[in-house]
């Protein structure tokens, strides 16, 4: 093929890539799907919920489909007698409970749940798939939005939320952010208004985890009208849409335990500033629009208003929304490998989520510089200042990882668009392949990986093979295998006290409850597990035992829990157990000789 046959072909493909976009976004999204079903086909097979937030959130699905009602969302099978009261709402319960219900009758029930877990996260990719092309499209170049796929591809912590079995909230609250960033970029200011209202009201009813970036987001539009009267009808609907999306999420969606005044979720607290924020900007719009100064002043006046308001109306949700106690955050909060910052982190690890969200940045603010004076730059300030904002959370919690992943694709593939032409055009083939390549890999934080992969010291080889058989050649790992849990499953019915993680898992593959599981809402059941495992006295396991009506202690030694209680109670009860050490009021339960449990009945 000659140079200008060559220059023929690429410019055709070039022009059916941009004409035939749709058509390339579907055949993404399928052939990710097949990938992601192939990567992850052992662990659907087995139904591997490795996440206790996947497990519950199974868990409160089959509740619901066995007849627990729509507002009621307590998991009564933990913290006994009361029943866990947990934050979360149905909205991403639907997905998989209409899984379910179409493949129950087909396929039975164990496979039905098989095919909703494996099914249901993948539905949030597609969203979140189209509104990264879809921006790429717009404030890129019509024909970047491969790049961006494939920079998406390789931000491996953003990606996990979306493959099969990660059936929890993270993957459609994602998918959420990027439609707000759609809305952002799209030119057409009612529609770009209203995809972010609606997105930014839905991501709300899923869970607050995301409303700093959700704040910031709206400001944007709001500073955007200050800027540029032009921009009213943007500013409106993105106001209509978010009030009554969100009274639409509390109304439809919040449990009867959310309908108090509580911080952590949209409750009165937050929709009650919600739609006096829409109110206040809705009346803005209508306002003629006035010298730039003005429309400032009318700004600063109306945030005022609201920031007053909160602060008179619920001055208990301006600290830790969680509201947790200070013993439950140093027993337990603190432990939570998502709430430490990522500097922590084993260097690898911290490397490897930082590095993606670190170039997105440096590259948004880049073509936030470049896009200066066109109608591209109110798009790039806006996802500039997401992007850093997101990447600043890594410093003060590492879940801000996936978010912060997400909004460096944009930038990446910026600064992609930018490079990766010149140098497929060079004269040289070294620079054509391996420069593309090697600026490819920066680009995409595959580096960090690549960087991540030099061999250990022998040294702290030898250190991490000696904490792996610490448990004297324990395998905790299997303690959450359905095999392991069908052999408990086997026992009649029973509350038992164990590991505060391992009480997702044990409730959703078991016909047994637990005492506690790993959610604020849960302190005291929680506090009462750390209490009982650490106190030298085994009588305060037992008064835990009675107090919760547990019949059963089961352990997994050397489950991650447990490293917790041996390294800050080497005296304490859990210790005592493994080195033999059990009370009298409990006699050991005949178990398979193959079992990773230790398990005992209370008999007195």
């Amino acid at each position: 093929m000659g140079d200008a046959d060559k220059q023929d072909f690429e410019d055709r493909l070039m022009a059916w890539i941009e004409r035939r976009w749709r058509l390339v976004f579907v055949l993404l999204f399928l052939g990710v799907c097949v990938y992601f079903v192939g990567y992850k086909w052992g662990q659907i097979r087995w139904l591997a919920l490795s996440d206790t937030d996947d497990n519950m959130r199974l868990a409160q699905v089959q509740a619901w489909l066995h007849g627990q009602g729509w507002f009621d969302l307590r998991q009564h099978k933990l913290a006994p007698p009361d029943g866990l009261n947990i934050h979360w709402s149905r909205i991403v319960d639907l997905p998989i409970a209409g899984l379910l219900l179409i493949f129950r009758p087909l396929v039975g029930e164990f496979t039905a749940v098989r095919i909703a877990c494996a099914v249901a996260p993948m539905l949030a990719l597609a969203p979140a798939l189209w509104a990264v092309i879809l921006t790429a499209r717009r404030i890129i170049h019509p024909r970047a939005y491969p790049i961006a796929f494939a920079v998406l591809m390789c931000a491996q912590t953003s990606l996990f939320m979306w493959m099969p079995l990660r059936i929890d909230h993270h993957g459609w609250q994602l998918a959420m952010l990027a439609l707000v960033v759609a809305g952002l970029a799209d030119r057409d200011g009612r529609r770009g208004g209203a995809t972010a209202g609606l997105a930014t009201a839905v991501s709300l009813g899923i869970g607050l985890e995301l409303i700093p970036l959700m704040a910031l987001a709206g400001a944007s539009i709001a500073l955007r009208w200050v800027w540029d009267g032009g921009e009213t009808a943007r500013m409106r609907a993105y106001a209509v849409t978010l009030a009554g999306g969100c009274a639409i999420a509390f109304g439809g969606f919040a449990s009867h335990d959310n309908r108090a005044i509580v911080c952590d979720v949209l409750s009165p607290v937050w929709l009650s500033t919600l739609l006096l924020t829409a109110a206040l900007l809705t009346a803005l719009s209508f306002l003629p629009a006035g010298a730039r100064a003005l429309r400032l002043g009318l700004l600063l006046l109306a945030g005022a208003i609201i920031a007053g308001f909160f602060v008179a109306s619920f001055p208990q949700c301006l600290g830790r929304p969680e509201q947790i106690s200070p013993e439950l955050e140093k027993l337990w909060f603190v432990n939570i490998r998502e709430v430490k910052p990522l500097y922590t982190k084993p260097w690898r690890d911290a490397l490897q989520t930082g590095w993606l969200p670190l170039i997105g940045t440096i590259g948004a603010m880049i073509a936030a510089i470049r896009a200066r004076g066109s109608a591209r730059a109110p798009a790039w300030i806006s996802i500039a200042l997401l992007s850093l904002v997101a990447t600043l959370g890594l410093f003060w919690q590492s879940r801000f990882g996936p978010q912060a992943q997400l909004m460096g694709v944009y930038g990446a593939a910026a600064m992609g668009w930018l490079l990766l032409p010149k140098l497929l055009d060079s004269g040289s083939s070294l620079v054509r392949v391996g420069g593309t390549l090697a600026a490819f890999f920066a680009l995409s934080g595959q580096m960090a990986s690549f960087i991540a992969m030099i061999p250990k010291p022998a040294k702290q080889e030898r250190r991490d093979k000696a904490d792996a058989t610490r448990n004297g050649g324990s395998r905790p790992g299997r303690c959450s295998t359905i095999p392991a849990l069908a052999q408990l499953d086997k026992l009649p019915a029973a509350t038992m006290l164990t590991f505060i993680d391992l009480g997702p898992r044990l409730i959703t593959m078991t016909k047994h409850s637990a005492v506690a599981g790993p959610y604020h809402r849960n302190g005291e059941a929680i506090l009462d597990v750390q209490h009982a495992f650490r106190a030298a006295s085994p009588e305060v396991a037992h008064a835990v035992m009675e107090k919760r009506g547990a019949t059963m202690l089961l352990l997994c030694p050397g489950m991650a829990e447990s490293t917790i209680y041996r390294a800050r109670a080497p005296h304490g009860f859990y210790m005592q157990l493994i080195d033999g050490k059990v009370p009298a009021w409990l006699t050991p339960v005949e178990l398979p000789e193959n079992s990773p449990y230790r398990l005992w009945r209370r008999i007195g």
